[in-house]
């Protein structure tokens, strides 16, 4: 059974994997560097990291042996992730715990809106269906917190955690730089991980002749 003590950087890069799955799924499985840019993303994200690739690598580590993601071959290293099938998620299972990842305790309203870009529920009502479900798999996958003083509806977290850990900075990581600077950096290591396949490419090319 897969252990539920992770680490804020684990539970992170879980979330991203789920999300670009259902997302982007023309990028999935996903590369080193989409994954370093996934976890530094500056939307979608509370609260926002700035993480390194070596940081990011010890964390794929734990996951692997976890048995919560698996490396893809190829000439590129991409990773995927095994949450669906190890706790039997369905697409709309998976946009919600995704969502909690990534952005930490919400109310059912909110996590209707946020997840429109994996998965565009009806109603609420399809909502709390689907939390039933993951409130009542066993072990339960998230939970349902006591109403704040004032707020209309009670918020629901993820227990992958170990505890109610509402997503905090991992120690190890760099503090989050702006956002503009932030974009920049990620545009251009995308832009040299794809210089580099294609001087690969092309010097696969002068080798046939």
């Amino acid at each position: 059974m897969p252990d539920f003590d992770l680490a804020p950087l684990e539970c992170r890069i879980l979330g991203c994997l789920l999300e670009k799955q259902l997302s982007t799924p023309d990028v999935y499985p996903l590369s080193m560097n989409t994954l370093v840019n996934a976890c530094n993303q500056s939307s979608n994200r509370d609260p926002v990291w700035s993480v390194t690739e070596p940081e990011v690598l010890e964390a794929v580590d734990t996951l692997i042996a976890r048995q919560l993601a698996e490396p893809w071959p190829g000439r590129v290293l991409k990773l995927a992730h095994c949450a669906k099938p190890a706790w039997n998620l369905s697409v709309q299972e998976a946009a919600l715990l995704a969502e909690l990842l990534l952005r930490g305790p919400q109310t059912p309203g909110e996590l209707r809106t946020n997840t429109r870009r994996m998965y565009a529920f009806p109603d609420l009502a399809e909502v709390e269906g689907c939390l039933a479900v993951l409130l009542e798999a066993e072990p339960p996958l998230v939970v349902r917190l006591a109403r704040a003083p004032g707020a209309r509806e009670a918020r629901v977290a993820h227990l992958l955690s170990g505890s109610l850990v509402a997503a905090t900075t991992p120690s190890e990581a760099t503090p989050a730089r702006p956002g503009r600077l932030d974009q920049l950096e990620s545009d251009l290591t995308s832009l040299r991980e794809e210089l580099a396949q294609l001087r690969q490419a092309f010097e696969a090319f002068k080798a046939q002749f």
